[in-house]
């Protein structure tokens, strides 16, 4: 896949909202965690964190989804606690607090200077 492990954690990130209905609506919670290699890691929680078809809800409801809205080659897992659904130590999981921190501060000072322009400052 050709996308960063950043710009595939940004789009799932935006689209889990979309994503979480399905899980939402049986009493389940969805989270992601990071991603690697093109290789999404979540984790359900709530009713669908201990179901018994939480494997059938991560391929066919989870990773179907996110494949259609940002690559069809994605692959999703929910790390559920068994060694074979481990996610990598180095998955991308999110700007650092500095990076948001410093992200914060560009997008108020854009604000602040749009508000200038618009009123002639």
């Amino acid at each position: 896949m050709q996308f960063l492990d950043e710009d595939i954690y940004e789009a799932v990130k935006n689209y889990l909202p979309k994503v979480s209905e399905y899980v939402n609506s049986h009493g389940g919670g969805l989270e992601l965690l990071g991603v690697k290699d093109g290789t999404v890691y979540i984790k359900l929680s709530g009713a669908c964190g201990g179901c018994s078809m939480s494997l059938m809800t991560t391929k066919m409801v989870v990773q179907k989804k996110l494949r259609e809205l940002i690559h069809p080659t994605l692959n999703v897992i929910n790390v559920d606690g068994t060694p074979e659904n481990e996610m990598p130590k180095d998955a991308y999981t999110g700007p650092k607090k500095d990076e948001k921190a410093e992200t914060k501060h560009q997008e108020k000072h854009g604000i602040i200077e749009n508000i200038k322009h618009i009123v002639g400052l």
